[in-house]
């Protein structure tokens, strides 16, 4: 991978007018982020795999540590803010294809602003990527998503992703 290239997505009729563009992540703005991001999926793991807080944050915290290790500078990451205009709106973390997954990319983190949830941006920062991802050759890419989650499923789909495996669960009480 040579640089990066700067991804601008002009919005539709049908899309209010924002146009997101992608940028590469710095070491400042991934610390200033890190922090939600661990303890987000540090409650995922609480809600939905019955973990305790502790252990949860724990997982969370030595999970993204190894999949970061040089942070913002990790090889093979691609750390995206999305910003419209002046305005940061979200961000995006993807990984290139690995020797395990030598044709698929990760989308390991997609996450919208609260206060600027429900314009789209999602859409248009996944498409974004696709688009880096097509200029470096990368044929397929991949995510996880939590079943419960059934907004982010939607927005999937509906952007092509099919589900091509699934994990089940169910919590057993123990026993008095």
């Amino acid at each position: 991978m040579t640089g990066w290239v700067l991804l601008h997505y002009p919005p539709g009729d049908d899309e209010g007018g924002d146009a997101v563009e992608l940028t590469p992540m710095t070491a400042q703005e991934l610390a200033r982020l890190l922090m939600s991001l661990e303890q987000g999926y540090a409650d995922d793991l609480v809600a939905h795999r019955g973990m305790t807080p502790e252990a949860a944050l724990d997982r969370s915290s030595s999970q993204i540590r190894e999949s970061l290790p040089a942070g913002a500078a990790t090889e093979g990451a691609l750390l995206r803010l999305a910003r419209v205009g002046d305005t940061e709106v979200g961000w995006i973390w993807v990984t290139l294809p690995t020797a395990a997954a030598p044709d698929q990319a990760w989308i390991h983190n997609i996450e919208v602003h609260e206060e600027h949830r429900g314009r789209g941006y999602a859409r248009r920062m996944i498409q974004l990527i696709e688009a880096e991802l097509a200029h470096l050759g990368v044929p397929e890419l991949g995510l996880n998503v939590f079943g419960t989650n059934t907004v982010a499923i939607g927005l999937y789909r509906s952007l092509g992703f099919e589900v091509t495996s699934q994990q089940m669960a169910k919590r057993i009480d123990p026993a008095s």
